[in-house]
């Protein structure tokens, strides 16, 4: 059922299946990191996946738009939490995956959407989701800008601790960052070492 759902969104968005793949990698190895027990680990395999679904309620030319949003589209992204949450209800384990579809856009300073949850009220899945979405997202290029470096994301996710972040988890990752254990195969090893000796 999450393959399914997934390869529907990808259909909408074909960017959107690899954000969805990184996401859940990332997220899983920060829970990993911090020690999570082998049920909330499930937990993300089941829900991280799943984090952008309703996004098949969004439209295609948003979605695709080569150029910032306006206030209306903004508003239309917006709604995809809540109509995903709606979307998973009739899948097996909507359970374990509501938290991550529902709240990863929340905020640690209660400025998110949709309900405005702060603190510790977010659920910690959503939490170290929303970490990983960012990062993601901002090391990833858009229709609408290029991908950020590392450093530069590494740098956002240190200044957005406790504002848009739950700040014990945004310096876990930046800490399991430097000790590599965030790191998929790749070419950023040489970044890491540098902020190590920074």
């Amino acid at each position: 059922m999450v393959a399914a759902s997934v390869s529907a969104l990808s259909a909408r968005d074909p960017a959107l299946a690899g954000h969805a793949a990184r996401v859940t990698d990332l997220a899983a190895r920060l829970a990993a990191w911090l020690a999570w027990d082998d049920a909330s680990l499930y937990s993300i395999y089941v829900g991280a996946p799943l984090h952008d679904i309703g996004k098949v309620a969004v439209s295609t030319a948003i979605l695709r738009k080569p150029g910032p949003l306006d206030e209306r589209e903004l508003a239309e992204i917006r709604t995809h939490p809540t109509a995903g949450a709606k979307l998973i209800g009739p899948l097996g384990h909507a359970d374990e995956a509501l938290p991550f579809v529902l709240y990863h856009h929340e905020r640690w300073d209660g400025a998110g959407y949709p309900t405005g949850r702060r603190g510790p009220e977010i659920p910690e899945g959503a939490r170290i989701l929303s970490i990983a979405d960012a990062f993601d997202a901002m090391t990833s290029t858009r229709p609408y800008r290029r991908a950020l470096p590392v450093e530069r994301a590494l740098s956002e996710i240190e200044r957005c601790a406790g504002t848009q972040f739950d700040p014990a988890m945004a310096h876990a990752f930046l800490e399991a960052w430097d000790a590599g254990a965030l790191e998929p195969a790749t070419a950023w090893t040489t970044l890491r070492v540098s902020r190590a000796s920074a």
